[in-house]
């Protein structure tokens, strides 16, 4: 279906619910108009617990219309309803035209009725019912009414806002985005299992262990005077260690949380400084978004960036704070969750899209950094990761700056060379990748000439006079790789996989430990199908990393912080002695906050 006429029917739709921190929502009513007749549906919250399905048909001749569908589609999830197979999101759109332009009013709904000139109901009166949703019933008749008549509110905006927006709207690729807030929805229903144990005691002992962390910054380091960050001590210390750092044109360090995770990638030394830095300023536990079921769950702000990428917060998702807080990450008893994710995703895209033969070549040979150094002729053709592994470093870096749209200058403080140096190292890229360095600025050129750049799928950024050149040749490769992301998260959740989160460019599963191997499987091949639509036939590599209960997952750069975090919270507050290991470059602990007992390896699986 290309157009909106050859729909039966459309039915714009809305609900208001409650829906605590880390909870499911809680509908207390829902409203639903037909476009074209008008027709009004107004149900409260026990009418829709009635109910085994949708009042109106839900099939493939009918469009749902809502704004951020997420949210409506995890009611009908909570209702234990069949899901709508055409949904038309509004909010989706609306962030799609707009990517990259300055909206004076936000995103939401008000800012887009604003943006096309449209009556929007008063911000002040929004604020009273959405507390009054918040709040939860029991209702009054009165809050009953009046919560049925703001639901209505926001149906009656869509039917203005819906075809003030349907010039705009490329309707194919519009319900391509509405199939992934549905998949959104079933992805934000089904949650992250946390260990809430330890973190409750965390939560418990966190001004403790601040202190006790101070007392290890000042003598491992020196950096800290109280928890106020020492900038003069912190200039020394990168002098002893010499490790170039960025300046700002102030003539301070830059001492961004951005470049101090950038800085890291270079100098593993400064990961725990920044994850102690981080603990000490900034981390807030009771702002993770932990449900009663022990779940951590929250929006995941779908095309939230001008990629078109999620914008989880930061502080409610468990993957956004500290990366040492993910080894709560824990599946429950006779379960595993698994961490799949691309391999070398980017320059795969960039050799795909780009058709540049050398660049395909490399991705194909399995290590594109090593393949890059031969090319370039760097090393033998018979050299290994083992026998070059810190020329194969050097070439990676260059790679990795080339997608991230990265100077000479920052380039060399990766490589702690000079520029000369790092200046070379690019141009080596240019000559051994001409194709892709063609592409790529025809692909600026486009954006500066016509104003605008777009992926595979449609999904648009917009490019003014001040737009930055560098991100607008990273623009394909980001954004493409969304739209993987988005197709293997349809294709995942709609064939029964258990989906906990979408991860950047990688997805945590869940099944039950004697199903986990073939559900790795199965994401697998979903990943690699999504690949080969979004890339016209190259298939890219994925990687999987399985932890089994009792384990817990943990990311290597967290080790250490967790192994200190944990020792401290067992001085803190001892628990009884029992064995528990943390995989995927854990370490194991008594009681799983002990002192380091072993590595566990995670078991990993690969589809190429």
């Amino acid at each position: 279906m290309a157009a909106l006429h050859d729909f039966r029917a459309i039915r714009l739709l809305d609900f208001e619910y409650r829906q605590p921190d880390g909870g499911r929502p809680e509908p207390h009513c829902m409203v639903a108009r037909e476009f074209h007749t008008g027709r009004l549906l107004r149900l409260d919250a026990d009418e829709l617990r009635s109910l085994k399905a949708p009042p109106f048909p839900i099939d493939e001749e009918n469009l749902f219309v809502a704004y951020y569908a997420s949210a409506e589609l995890g009611c009908f999830l909570e209702l234990d309803w069949p899901m709508p197979a055409r949904v038309l999101d509004l909010c989706a759109e609306f962030k799609n035209s707009t990517s990259g332009l300055a909206v004076p009013s936000g995103r939401g709904l008000l800012g887009a009725l604003i943006y096309h000139g449209l009556d929007a109901l008063a911000a002040v009166e929004k604020e009273e019912m959405r507390a009054l949703a918040m709040r939860g019933g029991p209702f009054t008749l009165a809050e009953k009414a009046a919560l049925l008549d703001y639901c209505q509110s926001d149906v009656d905006a869509l039917a203005k806002l819906l075809p003030a927006m349907l010039p705009k709207i490329d309707l194919p690729r519009a319900l391509l985005r509405g199939r992934y807030m549905t998949a959104a929805a079933r992805m934000e229903r089904i949650g992250i299992p946390i260990d809430v144990g330890t973190l409750d005691r965390l939560r418990r002992k966190w001004s403790g262990i601040r202190c006790a962390l101070v007392d290890d910054v000042r003598c491992n380091y020196g950096l800290f005077d109280g928890i106020t960050f020492k900038v003069d001590r912190f200039e020394q210390f990168l002098a002893a260690n010499d490790i170039p750092w960025p300046y700002l044109p102030s003539g301070s360090p830059a001492l961004d949380d951005d470049t101090f995770r950038s800085m890291a990638k270079a100098f593993p030394l400064l990961w725990s400084i920044r994850e102690l830095r981080h603990a000490l300023s900034s981390l807030r536990l009771n702002d993770l978004a932990v449900g009663p079921d022990g779940r951590n769950r929250c929006m995941l702000s779908a095309f939230g960036s001008k990629t078109g990428r999620n914008q989880p917060s930061n502080a409610k998702f468990i993957f956004g704070p500290s990366v040492w807080l993910r080894g709560l990450i824990a599946p429950v008893a006779r379960r595993a969750v698994a961490y799949i994710d691309w391999g070398q995703q980017e320059f795969g895209i960039a050799a795909a899209l780009s058709s540049d033969p050398a660049m395909f070549a490399a991705y194909l040979s399995g290590d594109p950094y090593l393949a890059f150094a031969k090319q370039a002729g760097a090393i033998p053709e018979h050299a290994t990761k083992e026998s070059h592994g810190d020329i194969r470093e050097r070439f990676k870096q260059c790679i990795l700056a080339v997608q991230y749209g990265m100077g000479a200058e920052s380039l060399a403080l990766r490589l702690s060379c000079n520029v000369a140096d790092a200046r070379q190292l690019l141009e080596l890229h240019r000559r051994t990748y001409p194709v892709y360095w063609r592409w790529s600025q025809a692909a600026v050129d486009h954006a500066m000439l016509r104003g605008h750049l777009h992926t595979v799928f449609g999904w648009l950024v917009h490019a003014g006079p001040g737009a930055n050149p560098r991100s607008l040749a990273n623009f394909a490769m980001q954004a493409n790789g969304a739209e993987m992301m988005r197709l293997a998260a349809c294709l995942a959740t709609e064939r029964g996989i258990r989906v906990c989160a979408p991860v950047h460019d990688a997805f945590l599963i869940e099944a039950p430990i004697t199903q986990i191997d073939a559900e790795v499987a199965r994401m697998q091949a979903c990943m690699a199908e999504a690949s080969r639509i979004v890339l016209g036939g190259l298939e890219l590599r994925t990687d999987a990393k399985i932890v089994m209960h009792p384990d817990r997952y943990m990311d290597k750069r967290g080790v250490e912080m967790w192994g200190r975090v944990m020792g401290i919270l067992s001085r803190l507050e001892p628990v009884p002695m029992r064995d528990t290991h943390l995989s995927h470059h854990g370490i194991g602990t008594c009681g799983g906050v002990g002192h380091p007992l072993n590595l566990i390896s995670c078991k990993g699986i690969s589809n190429g």
